[in-house]
This record gives C-alpha cells, structure tokens and sequence, in this order.
C-alpha cells in the first residue's frame, strides 16, 4: 500500500500516512484540496484535488453501517438514498464506482474551482544552506554579462538610429548629456525588470543563480512577490550607487560574514539567497562546497576583473611615462 506524505497548513511536512488518513484530514478540515502531497514514484509535490478518485477508494468510512434515524424522523430518507447510492455500482460517488471524482459539487471529493497555486510547499524546519559570497559573485558575473548584453542590445540600434536623424547637435552638451541619460536608463531598467521577473517566478532565481544553484526566498522560505523583487534590485542600485561604490563594499562584507549571509538589500527586503533544495522536501541535496560551474565562472570572472584592472593601471601609467 502506498504510503503519503502532506504539507500542512504551516508548510510542514507530515507522514507517511495511508490515503484513508488523508481522507480524514481533508474531511476535518485540516487540509483542503489545495494541500500539497507526495508519495513515492512522482516526481514532485501535488495538489490533492488531482488524486480525488484514488482517494474516494481508499474512504473506510462506508465499509460499516452507518446508524439510521427511524423512518418517521427528519432525514431518515435523505440518509437511506445515500446509502443505496454508496452501495449501487455505477452510481457517482459509490465505492467502486466510475465517478466519484465527478460527485456533487458539495461533495469532499469534488475538485475545487478556485485555482490551485503552482508554487511548491514551503517544508520549514529543516537545514538551510544560505549562499555565501562566492556562490552569489559567480552568479553575478553570468548575470552582469546577461544583462549587459540585452542593454547593448537595446542601446547600439537606438544610438544608430538618433545618428542617422540627428543634426550635427548630436554630440553637443545637450546631445551628450541625453545620450548620457538614456544610457543610463536603460542600464538600469533592463536589469531591473530582468532580476524581478526572474526572483519572483518559480524558479525563484536569476540565470546566474540558476547556473550555480541557489535562489531567492523570504525569509520565510516563500517565494517573494514581484513588487518585493523589484524593490530588491532597486534597493541594491540605490545603495551602491548613492554610496559611491561603498555599498558593494558593505554587502560583501555582511554576506561573507553575516550569520544569514544577507546583503544590505536582503536586509531592507526581508530576502534571503539560499540553496535551490532549501526551503523543499529535499534538503538533503543542498550543497555547501562550490560546485564546478561556480568555480569555472569565478576563474572566468576573475580573469576579467584583473584585466580591467591593469588596463585601467595602463591607461594611467603610459600617458605619466610619456609625459
């Protein structure tokens, strides 16, 4: 017999179980056909509605007879037909039956009409691996390369165009200081629907994040809203940029050290950047050490780092030694 195992109300797991306890707990209202439940072979957490008909056949409640009012008494006929339907094969809702999925809309076995959420039981509790600084500064390469490429993107037709229309005022003070802007806007607008698209849906994670395995959670383990992604980047930006870099500074420094690996942003937002298996039924597959794609964008990422750095010692140094 399969053995289930059910998300509560608090997002904990429970079980195992047998399918005629799920009955029971559905019928007492301690969990609704939005809950989620898993047994062994699928391959992820379920709605309950999708296993009405499986659990109608595991219900023990009709296997005895049910007391029955004196015929004279009010609902003593109403509680006859109900058992002649449980018993009659064929008839919706009897045990054995073709359908009892499709019973009356008032029955516990009717599927909900509300929409069930797609998001995947927040199981509390548990460990939680938090992301440290390096996991994070790999995923930031890949997404600062993503991000860069799709302002280019947008940028270098949208400054053709304005050259192929524009007077010779292009590149005046004025032209500059608008090119300038617009520049910056789209620097800034890319990335910030870009990260609040990807935190907020399901997978939770940027494509940076996705690659190096971690996400974005509340500090609950919930997925965060859009609004609450875009108030994340938009948090960070600020910080890093009315602080003139020191912000950046900051944040590595409290997520290389904090207990919870926050940085000033997760902080202001009440998020938290996890491993992807944290917050699950799983999390026994959380990672602590690098992984081989964190450290292969971190060489990469580094290399990089160190050839800005001494072309910019070049560009200072070669001038001075002329001059």
């Amino acid at each position: 017999m399969s053995m289930w195992y059910y998300a509560d109300r608090e997002h904990a797991r429970q079980g195992p179980v047998e399918a005629a306890e799920l009955v029971r707990l559905r019928l007492q209202g301690r969990l609704d056909w939005e809950s989620l439940v898993w047994r062994e072979g699928m391959d992820e957490w379920r709605p309950m509605r999708e296993f009405a008909g499986e659990l109608a056949q595991a219900d023990d409640r009709g296997l005895g007879p049910a007391p029955t009012p004196p015929m004279g008494e009010p609902g003593a006929r109403a509680v006859a037909q109900s058992h002649a339907e449980r018993s009659e094969p064929g008839t919706p809702g009897a045990i054995g039956g073709p359908g009892p999925a499709a019973a009356d809309p008032d029955s516990p076995y009717a599927p909900p009409r509300a929409t069930v959420s797609a998001d995947p039981a927040v199981i509390a509790g548990g460990e939680v691996v938090q992301a440290g600084f390096w996991k994070r500064f790999a995923a930031m390469v890949i997404d600062g390369l993503v991000t860069a490429a799709a302002s280019w993107a947008v940028q270098i037709p949208l400054f053709l165009l304005a050259g192929v229309g524009a007077t010779s005022d292009l590149f005046s003070t004025g032209g500059s200081i608008g090119i300038l802007l617009v520049s910056y806007g789209i620097g800034f607008v890319i990335p910030l629907f870009y990260f609040a698209w990807m935190h907020s849906s399901s997978s939770q994670a940027s494509l940076g994040k996705l690659a190096v395995g971690i996400k974005v959670t509340r500090g609950s383990g919930e997925r965060i809203s859009f609004a609450r992604a875009l108030g994340r980047y938009a948090a960070y930006f600020l910080t890093v940029v009315f602080s003139f870099g020191l912000g950046a500074l900051v944040s590595g420094l409290t997520v290389g050290l904090g207990q919870r690996k926050q940085a000033l942003h997760d902080m202001m937002c009440d998020t938290l950047v996890v491993d992807r298996w944290a917050f699950t039924d799983r999390p026994d597959l959380q990672r602590r050490e690098l992984g081989v794609v964190t450290w292969v964008v971190l060489v990469i990422g580094l290399g990089l780092l160190g050839l800005m750095l001494i072309g910019i010692v070049a560009a200072i140094a070669i001038p001075a030694m002329n001059g």
